[in-house]
């Protein structure tokens, strides 16, 4: 089974083999983002720096926020793309940030929002397997590049109030976490649907994929009252199905975007308070993987 983390506000923890928590990199520091590929693990931390481990597990810094604080990352086949708040997206070159200027200009930029009235931000990031860069701005939709960030597109309604954008494992299949339910696109985000049948209701905080199944997080609103999973089958057909062996009848918060991941036929989630559940076949049947933790900011499976 891949290795389990999570990154705490206090630092980066990994699940041992005995079942306990390990401090492995940061300790008293926020982890806010991680991602890998292959052998290398990236790591956003305290919302300012860009960090690298290489195959040894060592971490060293790659690089410091310009400008606002850093809020997610992806990996292309170029190096991390990273986004930060008031909707701003960079590329890693020689030690730096570097900004994506052509982002700055994006179709509907004018429009983006929040409710409360501040600025956007990216919320997440994600690559399909064509290499296409897919931005989820918090209030702005969905974006996307096929040119490696020379150009965008909007793909989806802003008032959707997408949370989190995942390529799935299909090709063409893009998934976004919504307000108003799953919302699903099998065209590279030429179109959407939003699939909300069988959910409790329709708040969508985070979503994750394995080779045949999507796995939601879904509450009544912001304040993750009622929040619970729920599993469909890929491609997308039917009602979703409530995910309950092992799991609390409800959690008191929303799993939120980053905190819902998937690698083969494992997902883990975490909540805020230090809880983490862990599902060896698709999201079936869950353990307790944690309880105490430090709140969780983001989760990775290697």
């Amino acid at each position: 089974m891949a290795a389990l983390y999570a990154g705490t506000e206090a630092g980066l923890v990994e699940l041992a083999s005995d079942g306990t928590w390990v401090t492995v990199a940061f300790a008293g520091r926020r982890v806010d983002a991680l991602a890998g590929d292959g052998t290398r693990r990236w790591a956003i931390v305290d919302a300012a720096e860009l960090w690298l481990a290489d195959g040894e597990g060592t971490w060293r810094l790659e690089a410091e926020a310009p400008g606002p604080p850093l809020t997610c990352l992806t990996l292309t086949s170029t190096g991390p793309v990273v986004g930060s708040a008031e909707a701003h997206l960079y590329r890693l070159s020689d030690g730096r940030l570097d900004g994506l200027d052509t982002f700055e200009q994006a179709e509907g930029r004018a429009h983006w929002y929040t409710p409360w009235g501040g600025p956007p931000d990216i919320r997440s990031l994600s690559v399909d397997a064509d290499g296409s860069l897919f931005a989820n701005v918090h209030v702005g939709g969905v974006l996307r590049s096929h040119d490696g960030g020379v150009t965008w597109r909007p793909t989806i309604d802003i008032h959707a109030d997408v949370h989190q954008v995942l390529a799935g494992p299909a090709p063409g299949l893009i998934l976004a976490a919504s307000a108003e339910g799953l919302a699903v696109s099998d065209d590279a985000g030429i179109s959407w649907r939003i699939d909300d049948e069988g959910l409790h209701d329709t708040y969508c905080r985070a979503v994750a994929a394995t080779p045949t199944t999507v796995v939601v997080s879904a509450s009544s609103g912001p304040r993750g009252h009622r929040s619970a999973l729920y599993r469909g089958a890929l491609p997308r057909a039917g009602a979703f199905q409530r995910c309950r062996a092992g799991l609390p009848e409800w959690f008191d918060a929303n799993v939120d975007t980053g905190c819902l991941v998937a690698d083969g036929s494992v997902v883990a989630a975490a909540v805020p308070d230090g809880e983490a559940f862990i599902s060896p076949d698709d999201g079936r049947t869950w353990s307790r993987a944690a309880i105490g933790l430090p709140p969780v900011r983001c989760l990775a499976l290697a």
